[in-house]
């Protein structure tokens, strides 16, 4: 049977800011309810009492914060960042892949320079300098580029081998940046780097949400 509880789960899980908002205790249970309200009438096709929702909203903050508090996980870590990085993405095809290879010539890793190659089913990101920009769409020529973003910032951090076995330790990250209305366009992770690439102009907000996280 599905009681106001349940629909209040799902309302609320589908909308992760609100979420944000009733862990860090910063939200008006009985205005939430109000706003509720309609939605959850017409979800159990009877009518629903406020304070039988902002029960339900109570109880379910509580849980929240109990599974927060089950991730343990030291994000002890420098903060590194790295300025003009562009990224491309071009669609597949039985051509590209030859193309990439001559990439990893092109790049001087020695220098700190910055090359991730992110394969999907139908398309390819490629996030690397600036200064490799045109060069690379030579190299690109003949494929289908999508899209060029330039004006990007990389923010890498450096964690313990925890970081690849412990749940729920990327999306702890990533809610900080998205609370501070941070666009991320490419998230690139090995085992005990995460990577964000962002806009420049949101460069200290990002670096801020991250260093939140950390202290």
């Amino acid at each position: 049977m599905v009681t106001t509880s349940h629909v209040v789960q799902k309302l609320v899980s589908e909308r992760i800011f609100i979420q944000e908002a009733m862990n860090k205790k910063i939200i008006s249970y009985g205005a939430l309810a109000r706003q509720l309200k309609n939605e959850i009438q017409e979800e159990l096709e009877k009518p629903v009492k406020v304070h039988a929702i902002e029960m339900a909203l109570r109880r379910y903050a509580d849980q929240l914060q109990d599974k927060h508090k089950t991730i343990q996980f030291d994000y002890s870590s420098d903060i590194i960042i790295k300025t003009q990085i562009c990224d491309v993405s071009v669609s597949q095809s039985p051509t590209l892949l030859d193309k990439l290879k001559k990439l990893y010539d092109l790049v001087k890793y020695e220098k700190g320079n910055l090359l991730n190659i992110i394969q999907g089913s139908s398309e390819v990101s490629i996030v690397t300098n600036e200064r490799y920009k045109q060069r690379l769409l030579e190299i690109l020529n003949n494929e289908n580029i999508l899209n060029v973003e330039e004006n990007l910032i990389s923010l890498t951090m450096t964690f313990s081998k925890e970081f690849f076995y412990t749940p729920g330790v990327i999306f702890n990250i990533i809610r900080n940046i998205s609370w501070e209305n941070i666009n991320i366009f490419e998230i690139v992770s090995t085992n005990t780097e995460l990577t964000f690439i962002i806009h420049k102009k949101d460069t200290m907000k990002g670096y801020k949400a991250l260093e939140k996280l950390i202290s």
